[in-house]
């Protein structure tokens, strides 16, 4: 079998997160760098090695303010854990476009095992001839499993950041 590498394009993908604000709202976020190495057995992707990661400096939630404080001691401590990673341990096929991609996330210096839902799009030929694949990840991780503690009590109850974090990333990958 040969092995095909793949790469992220990164016109058409995003590295997505949304977290409850005050309990009620959610407010969006992405990271603007990442890059990742991913392999597969020819086009299989349950025989994939992905290999991805993220500069926190680059974390985009639309609000500068904000930005620098997630970026702070407060929260991801860019300053002294600079990327967030994750490496698969398996891409497990559940139907026809159901996955699971299992691996260990690492973030604020901890590093965790995680279970997250994909969609496979499967692949596709671009107008030039490019063979691309597209893939959504989901999910939802606790940030406080890694160390992300901080938060703020509101007067009427409950708290002003969510421990839970939604993930939602679309990959469009681009054979090589």
């Amino acid at each position: 079998m040969a092995t095909t590498k793949w790469v992220i394009d990164p016109t058409h993908s995003e590295v997505g997160f949304k977290v409850k604000h005050m309990m009620f709202t959610n407010v969006s976020g992405n990271f603007g760098t990442y890059e990742a190495d991913i392999t597969t057995e020819d086009d299989d992707f349950t025989k994939s090695n992905i290999s991805f990661s993220a500069d926190i400096a680059s974390i985009n939630t639309n609000n500068a303010d904000r930005d620098g404080h997630l970026k702070s001691a407060d929260f991801f401590d860019a300053d002294n854990f600079p990327k967030l990673t994750f490496i698969s341990t398996s891409f497990t096929k559940i139907d026809d476009e159901n996955y699971e991609i299992a691996g260990d996330l690492s973030l604020h210096g901890v590093t965790k095992s995680v279970k997250l839902p994909a969609e496979f799009s499967g692949l596709m030929k671009d107008p030039w001839g490019n063979t691309k694949a597209g893939l959504n990840i989901s999910g939802k991780i606790n940030r406080k499993d890694w160390g992300l503690n901080w938060n703020s009590a509101l007067e009427t109850g409950g708290v002003l950041v969510s421990e839970d974090v939604k993930l939602n990333i679309e990959l469009q990958l681009l054979k090589q």
